[in-house]
């Protein structure tokens, strides 16, 4: 018996009209929570029901998961035809093209694809051989190197304006890593070695190049569908008309508004112009939300609707009540971190699972405090987009100072240490443990080790001069760190990133009268490994998840926390001179807001503590809200404003603002004796 689809049934009118589209060009829009999969597993459906040959539609996703689950959906929905077509990723849909024609470039057809570690191991092997290794002043390593070169591929821009967007301290070594990247690509070549990036490469120069493989290509795939077209770079983009250009019947789905990928490659033109280089091209618009409740869309709606550059849309639900948003003007970032905690609580004895719940974030270290709070009050979470807080080296590194001011015997911590030094490899660092155990105390360790090697000596001061019973955690964590800043620059390319997370501690520090109890805080929970690849979560009903923005995309919870919409956060105080950053920023903001299904909480800090808030020019010790709340109205229109602690702090005194942090620096204190003089 042959299946039938009734696919009006099944469809919404606009999705119906996106699958019934197939000779021609279509850029189907589809927002937030609007059934974007659905329609690519129907279409490819209703394609082999119309008797089209499975191989020759192609699916081109981003993960090779996607398109597997789409296929096997389709196959439930028609038959074991749709396991037929040619679906995957554009790189390994590179690899299957180039393995029949790498020839046609100089390549061997057999050639071997290195995987990131293989890479950086080769740019290392160069950079020594060159002697950069050698050099007097601080030259990068290879993953950074690795990973401007990659920019350079995806963004297609020269290595020089890719340091600048990456690594800017190393713009002075702009003509040697461009020496080591031609030499990388000699070596590649000579070895019949293709990395990541080359796959994309070379198969757009067989396209430009050959035309006879380019014509073979476009018979063989004669329609062509693309998921979540608005992630792509210009190279895929580039491959996509490449293969289109003579049949033209092709099919890109995304949403211009969850553009959000520019610093991996992703080009939000690509998405934006598709109708001006498929002049033919019709726009679909998918507005149906199957996710949110009306009130959430309406607040969406008016944050994206300010856009400069957009497919206009109105997203709606026939989903029937709903909560406003609530905005919550907490009074610092401790008092953020209460409430949620607070919240969570509530929600869990209403029902709601914490696998249920997600806390969203701008930046990674946004949420180190709130986990230190989540940790005290044993509620589990796990984290995506970047480390746990207490896991991540540099956190490690300033605690073992600490470890070692409590228990100079911790052998764990001494090496840890040690290791930081220039100088001191594990052999070393083992002699000067032995020693430090044989002898039982710092004071009489051997002169040629503290003579010759530059920071122990500095170091075994300060861990003879700080006292436990006189310094608070704070105070000891403010001295290692003036001690600790040299060594951080020199072990971390991306040292500037893991300022804030130092900041945090040094924060959080301060709330504690003892180093035990902050050490036995720091301890709990043992960290579990971080999952960074966007759109990847294992479902837990036991866990609270706690994620980035970009890692949340796709993914959709009953509660939904943003945290930290303050403006120099939310948007980031680095895109605040670049417009077309500040609309990135938005879109991002648009994509955390559509997470959630039935409650949106939105939360801002009144009082920004980080040293950040007061030494840059990104903003003040008050914080404002972030601007797309502002805009529009938002905040008058479409969100319940509350302030659990205002009658708190609406005419704050300096004692109130210092009670938690009482050692406050200089400047902070500073700048608020100005504030309230004025």
């Amino acid at each position: 018996m042959i299946k039938r689809i009734d696919y009006q049934k099944e469809l919404n009118p606009a999705q119906l009209e996106a699958v019934r589209s197939t000779d021609g060009q279509y850029l189907v829009i589809a927002g937030a929570g609007s059934g974007k999969t659905r329609i690519l597993v129907y279409r490819v459906a209703y394609l082999v029901e119309k008797g089209i040959k499975p191989d020759e539609i192609l699916l081109l996703t981003f993960t090779r998961k996607a398109a597997e689950e789409m296929l096997s959906r389709a196959s439930m929905l028609l038959d074991e035809r749709c396991q037929k077509v040619s679906g995957g990723t554009f790189h390994s849909f590179a690899n299957n093209v180039l393995r029949r024609y790498a020839g046609l470039l100089g390549i061997n057809n057999n050639f071997t694809i290195l995987d990131r570690t293989d890479s950086e191991d080769a740019i290392n092997l160069l950079r020594t051989q060159l002697g950069f290794s050698k050099l007097d002043k601080r030259f990068p390593r290879k993953r950074a190197i690795m990973e401007v070169i990659s920019m350079s591929v995806n963004k297609s821009l020269p290595i020089e304006e890719a340091l600048y967007d990456e690594y800017p301290q190393f713009i002075e070594w702009t003509d040697e890593i461009n020496k080591i990247n031609n030499e990388y690509k000699k070596y590649k070549h000579s070895k019949s070695l293709v990395d990541y990036d080359d796959l994309l490469v070379y198969l757009k120069e067989l396209l430009v190049k050959h035309d006879s493989v380019r014509l073979t290509l476009a018979k063989k795939y004669k329609y062509i569908m693309v998921d979540e077209y608005q992630d792509t770079n210009k190279l895929q983009a580039f491959i996509v008309s490449l293969l289109a250009c003579e049949h033209k019947n092709i099919m890109v789905v995304g949403d211009d508004s969850q553009s959000i990928y520019s610093f991996r490659g992703a080009n939000f033109k690509n998405i934006m112009d598709f109708p001006k280089l498929f002049k033919d091209a019709s726009v679909i618009t998918l507005e149906e939300n199957y996710r949110s409740t009306q009130p959430i869309l309406n607040m969406t709606n008016q944050v994206i609707r300010l856009a400069k550059e957009k497919f206009e849309k109105n997203l709606y639900t026939k989903k029937e009540g709903g909560k406003l948003p609530l905005f919550i003007d907490t009074r610092d970032e401790f008092a953020q971190s209460k409430y949620i905690a607070d919240k969570i609580l509530e929600l869990r004895e209403e029902g709601v699972e914490l696998g249920d719940i997600a806390v969203l974030f701008r930046s990674g270290w946004h949420s180190n405090d709130l986990e230190v709070e989540l940790a005290n009050r044993n509620l589990p979470f796990v984290k995506y987009g970047g480390q746990k807080f207490v896991e991540a080296a540099h956190i490690k590194d300033v605690i073992s100072y600490l470890r070692l001011v409590q228990n100079p015997s911790d052998q764990i911590s001494w090496y840890r240490a040690l290791l930081l030094l220039k100088g001191i490899g594990p052999k070393t660092a083992e002699r000067i443990i032995a020693e430090i155990a044989k002898n039982n105390t710092i004071l009489e360790i051997d002169p040629k080790f503290t003579e010759k090697i530059n920071g122990l000596k500095p170091l075994l001061g300060l861990l003879k001069d700080i006292d436990p019973l006189k310094h608070k955690p704070g105070e000891m964590i403010r001295v290692f760190l003036k001690y600790y800043q040299p060594l951080l620059k020199e072990k971390y390319d991306d040292f500037n990133k893991r300022l804030n997370d130092l900041d945090s501690l040094e924060r959080i520090a301060f709330r504690y009268g003892t180093l035990e109890q902050f050490l036995t805080d720091m301890a709990l929970e043992p960290p579990e490994k971080s999952i960074v690849e966007p759109g990847i979560k294992d479902k837990d009903d036991s866990s609270l998840t706690l994620s980035t923005i970009h890692s949340a995309k796709g993914l959709e919870w009953h509660t939904v926390f943003v945290i930290y919409l303050a403006e120099g956060h939310l948007p980031s105080y680095l895109s605040l001179e670049d417009e077309e950053a500040i609309e990135e920023e938005r879109r991002l903001f648009y994509v955390a807001l559509t997470r959630a299904k039935e409650n949106l909480f939105l939360l801002k800090p009144h009082i920004d503590r980080s040293p950040r808030s007061y030494f840059d020019k990104a903003g003040s010790v008050f914080t404002t809200a972030s601007r797309f709340l502002e805009e529009g109205g938002v905040l008058d229109k479409f969100v319940e404003c509350v302030a659990p602690d205002k009658d708190n702090y609406d005419n704050l005194s300096l004692e109130d603002i210092l009670e938690e942090k009482p050692e406050s620096d200089q400047a902070f204190l500073e700048m608020l004796k100005e504030y309230y003089r004025e």
